[in-house]
């Protein structure tokens, strides 16, 4: 029976896990994750999205100064930011060849595809999608001409947006083709998402803990879904949350009680990390 788990770092995904459903972020929740910090626990925020849509929600706990509100895991583990410091510590990238496949592979099925740098969203053309991720995520858009040479510049990752059934089919696709050279999952269900091969947010957090001496048994992941599903492999410690998908409950170690907008985060890591730190 769990009943305490030594955690020296915390990576929490964002969007259906610590976020509610309308995106904030309960003062139970600060209350607990400011706890935790000041116990000396390393509280990172792991997500899809950029820096500047990150930090949104570290100035919403009020953790940035502390030495366990530091750092930050965006694009989905491509990069690593250190806040004190003000750049990344870590990175990685898409070749020009793989995005540009991807991008003329959505064109064929009138799919766009984005790019991102902290605070934009870079896009061929004008589009719904774009407007639902710009919107999600508040970051601004920018339309590039040249799209197919912007991409051969290399970047963090790719996004592909529009109709769940139409992504499954270019997913398919995809993986059949590049599979081997990069990852592709949806992070929802209008999502689609390559990354570079082997990154993602549970390499970028074995790679941070490394970095601060922390071990792998120390380590505590919260997620619900594919974009989640290496840090809930890789972590010491891997919870599901109750709204999660099937396919991440089936491989966490634990699922939480309660779901985002009951706060199931803060009520797990209150009942588990905090209760004999």
């Amino acid at each position: 029976m769990l009943t305490h788990i030594p955690a020296k770092i915390i990576a929490l995904d964002l969007d259906d896990t610590l976020l509610k459903d309308d995106l904030t972020i309960s003062d139970y929740t600060v209350s607990v994750l400011q706890k935790a910090v000041q116990k000396g626990i390393y509280v990172t925020l792991s997500s899809g999205r950029t820096d500047n849509a990150i930090l949104t929600y570290v100035r919403r706990l009020d953790i940035a100064g502390t030495q366990g509100g530091r750092y930050i895991i965006a694009q989905n583990g491509a990069a690593i930011s250190d806040l004190h410091e003000r750049k990344a510590i870590y990175s990685r990238v898409l070749e020009g060849d793989i995005l540009t496949r991807v991008y003329c592979k959505a064109r064929e099925m009138s799919l766009v595809c984005e790019v991102y740098d902290a605070s934009t969203i870079y896009i061929p053309q004008p589009n719904k999608w774009s407007d639902i991720d710009a919107k999600l995520s508040g970051l601004k858009q920018q339309v590039v001409a040249d799209f197919e040479t912007f991409l051969m510049k290399r970047h963090p990752k790719t996004v592909v947006p529009g109709e769940p059934e139409v992504l499954q089919k270019l997913q398919a696709e995809l993986k059949e083709e590049i599979g081997d050279r990069c990852v592709i999952f949806t992070s929802k269900p209008y999502f689609l998402e390559v990354m570079p091969k082997n990154t993602g947010k549970g390499e970028a957090l074995m790679w941070l803990a490394e970095h601060l001496g922390i071990p792998q048994s120390q380590t505590l992941a919260f997620g619900d879904a594919m974009n989640d599903e290496s840090m809930i492999r890789l972590a010491g410690t891997s919870v599901a949350m109750k709204n999660g998908t099937q396919e991440i409950k089936n491989i966490a170690d634990c699922i939480s009680d309660y779901t985002n907008d009951e706060d199931g985060v803060a009520r797990f890591i209150e009942k588990y990390v905090l209760n004999d730190c």
